[in-house]
């Protein structure tokens, strides 16, 4: 049985310098003879606790009220199958709930009429959900979402019994696996299926396009004791649920399936072999290879800080991720696999995406990242949607496009195109390939994997640099300037649009590194020059950044996408103090104005102000974000529910605990003062190091590095006064000093070094911190 109670801190350990597997632990980084009487006794420790078990155990989600909206419930996934669980709407007002609502969504089934577009002809379509009901009125709820298992258990109480129940969706098999075990008095409770209206969401908030009309209804039948809900579609294929029920001794256990196939209509028999497969095997054993997947899913990094709330909220986000994304599941949806009523059933370019995968790379996750895939998979399209004119050697990606990256039919009704610079209709949003382009960068330099760059970063930001390239016009003043674009969210078109000028400016530069790095000659080697060195500079004013030259910025707007090349560009860092001086004012002038700010809103801000180091100010923003916009289970809701904001919020923690941009790792940039203890643990930067390091009452003790390419290391420690750096084995080390509190380590492929303060032996291991004051856990903890 796992144990919830949280044991003390100094009992739980895992040594940072090696692995901890089984309870085995491998050390290395300081001569064996230095090891002192409490590192023995804490390396002991480490087989009687795990911590990664301990602080997903502390982060699981608990349910003593039942849930009555997806904000407040339990969530299951696996990047394809979703399921989001709570109490089925639509009772009487004051009544108890009578059914349990298990929705059933998949991140593939979408409809595929182009000529509607992506937000209606191409848009994801609801699939149904089943509902768990019982004989009598239910009077509690007592459950529990492990993270560490990818599991809800628990029991749901009637005024005739109890229900037992385990669910989770199968990380393999994309089963939905629901395990119950009734009282007596519960012996007939019931599933059924309520397959839903196969409609693009947005018709419930949104006037329909002319002739689109949903589909038709599905037709539900039993196939030699599975039954499936078969929808067929108008634009031919079909997606299917499968389930059954097997009964073993006093137990029921539900298994249910999603196939989806276009233009064919194969799903049938792929959803009915999948259940019958399933269908073989007891709860337990299905479970156990899927829990095997997600407890070697988070050991591959460790991160404990001592604010309890926010440390759970970083473990969920990791859980989450795990159940909305895989490499070679669709790029994320607004709503993730689950689907929800929303406005928004597609994938979203301008900043949606972005957010949503930036921390699978300090995380070291990269194993969830869609986009590189996609980008590449789908790269034929992304010079469909430029004008036909530009397509020779141009690239670009719509504000919305189903997973093979089409938007279809453009309109702002069913879905937004490219457009021209300087001209609209369509609105010219022309940079969002740029900045997705971004996230492949950031996925090559954690990785420092050049098949990324040769063969996908490359040659599609060319693409997507060439656009601009052939709307560029020499002013008066002998700048470059780009034609009217927009600045997504904010409305209306500026000429020298920060947000296009900032993301033309990192990807021209981008582009000669890339060529330099890969022995290209390029040709358009020197136009990507002249752009740096003629460009407009960024149009200001006396409050900041602008919109752009025509458009100051004189409204709440919740998009900071007037300020990439601070934040997640990192263009421009506040080096000088003039610099600094722009950066603090556009962020005071940005989210000093109330009404249209948002949750992302806030982890932007968060992430600016540890660029800053002013960790105070990333932890108030941080802060604010819980405070206003999260909901019980981590969710967050606009108009409909999106995924980004919290997942941000995690790349905002990240932020804070390292930053390694422009070459140089930086250890504990951006701590508030409360946060005197922190442990992290292979956490992977760019240049594609893996960095462990522990804070203790205040003082940064140690800092591992090690390298998995060769790349140059260049690490501000933060260890005050004289260091000692040695390798893998205690040996000493050469380093050099690279200004600014930072070191140069020649570190090759393989090869580790160990940061301490001169003559110091601090305990290599890394164990979870004590949190400076207990806060209530998430979801619905309280009666």
């Amino acid at each position: 049985m796992t144990s919830h109670s949280a044991p003390d801190p100094s009992r739980r350990t895992v040594l940072a310098t090696g692995s901890a597997l089984g309870g085995v632990l491998l050390t290395s980084g300081l001569p064996a003879q230095t090891a002192t009487a409490d590192q023995r006794e804490t390396g002991a420790a480490a087989t009687a606790a795990d911590p990664w078990r301990t602080v997903l155990d502390d982060a699981d989600l608990v349910w003593r009220r039942i849930p009555t909206t997806w904000y407040e419930g339990p969530f299951l996934g696996n990047g394809f199958l979703g399921s989001g669980i709570y109490a089925e709407p639509g009772g009487a007002p004051g009544a108890a709930p009578t059914a349990v609502r298990f929705n059933v969504q998949h991140s593939e089934v979408r409809d595929h009429r182009p000529e509607f577009g992506s937000l209606f002809g191409l848009a994801r379509l609801p699939i149904g959900h089943f509902t768990l009901e019982p004989v009598g009125a239910i009077t509690g709820v007592d459950w529990r979402l492990s993270l560490r298992d990818a599991e809800l258990t628990g029991t749901l109480t009637t005024d005739r019994g109890t229900l037992s129940l385990r669910a989770l969706v199968h990380n393999d098999r994309s089963v939905l696996a629901v395990e119950v075990t009734p009282s007596e008095g519960e012996h007939d409770f019931r599933w059924a299926f309520h397959p839903a209206d196969a409609i693009s969401p947005r018709a419930a908030f949104k006037p329909l396009p002319d002739g689109y009309r949903g589909n038709p209804p599905a037709e539900v039948a039993d196939h030699d004791g599975v039954t499936a809900a078969v929808q067929p579609l108008l634009a031919g294929g079909q997606h299917v649920t499968a389930w059954r029920e097997r009964t073993r001794g006093r137990t029921r256990t539900l298994y249910v399936h999603v196939a989806h196939s276009y233009p064919r209509t194969t799903a049938l028999g792929r959803a009915l072999a999948a259940v019958r497969a399933a269908g073989r095997l007891p709860y337990s054993a299905l479970a156990a290879p899927h829990r095997a997947w997600w407890h070697a899913y988070y050991r591959k990094s460790f991160l404990s800080v001592p604010d309890a709330r926010i440390q759970r909220f970083y473990w969920i986000q990791l859980y989450k991720t795990a159940s909305a994304a895989r490499r070679d599941a669709p790029v994320m949806a607004t709503c993730g696999p689950w689907l929800e009523p929303t406005p928004w059933p597609n994938t979203w370019w301008n900043l949606n995406a972005q957010l949503e995968y930036w921390l699978v790379h300090g995380s070291n996750h990269l194993e969830l990242d869609a986009i590189t895939r996609a980008l590449s998979e789908y790269r034929d399209n992304l010079a469909k949607e430029v004008p036909a004119p530009y397509r020779a050697d141009s690239l670009g990606i719509p504000r919305t496009t189903d997973p093979s990256l089409v938007n279809g039919a453009a309109s702002a009704l069913m879905g937004y195109g490219v457009g021209i610079p300087g001209q609209d209709p369509p609105t010219p949003e022309v940079g969002n390939l740029t900045w997705a382009l971004h996230n492949v960068w950031l996925s090559y330099r954690h990785t420092m994997d050049k098949s990324i760059l040769r063969d996908v970063l490359f040659p599609l930001l060319r693409g997507a640099v060439n656009y601009y390239l052939h709307f560029l016009e020499p002013g008066p003043d002998g700048r470059l300037h780009l034609p009217a674009t927009f600045s997504p969210e904010y409305g209306g078109n500026s000429r020298d649009c920060n947000y296009d000028l900032m993301l033309l400016t990192w990807g021209c530069r981008t582009l000669l590194e890339s060529a330099e790095l890969l022995g290209v000659d390029d040709p358009l080697a020197p136009r990507w020059r002249e752009v740096l060195r003629k460009r407009a500079p960024y149009p200001t004013d006396a409050n900041g950044f602008m919109i752009g030259a025509d458009i100051p910025f004189a409204k709440s707007h919740r998009h900071y996408s007037h300020l990439l090349a601070v934040y997640p560009l990192y263009e421009l860092t506040g080096d000088s103090a003039e610099e600094r001086a722009l950066i603090e004012r556009s962020l005071a002038h940005w989210v000093g104005f109330e009404g249209a700010l948002q949750g992302y809103t806030f982890t932007g801000a968060a992430s600016i102000s540890a660029l800053l180091g002013e960790g105070e100010d990333a932890l108030r923003y941080l802060g604010e974000l819980m405070t206003r916009f999260i909901k019980p289970n981590t969710m967050y809701q606009e108009s409909g529910p999106v995924i980004e904001t919290p997942l941000s919020a995690a790349q905002s923690l990240h932020d804070m605990v390292c930053q390694s941009w422009g070459g140089v790792i930086r250890v504990f940039p951006a701590l508030p003062a409360a946060w005197a203890d922190l442990a992290v643990h292979d956490f992977r930067t760019q240049g594609a190091f893996l960095l462990g390091a522990r804070r203790q009452g205040g003082t940064t003790r140690w800092v591992r590095l090690a390298s998995e390419a060769g790349a140059p290391c260049v690490v501000r420690h933060g260890i005050a006064g004289p260091v000692d750096v040695r390798d893998g084995r205690g040996r000493p080390l050469r380093y050099s000093p690279a200004g600014d509190g930072a070191i140069r380590i020649p570190l090759r492929k393989g090869e580790s070094a160990l940061i301490t303060a001169r003559g110091d032996r601090p305990d290599l291991t890394v164990r979870p911190v004590r949190p400076n004051e207990d806060a209530p856990r998430w979801g619905l903890p309280g009666n």
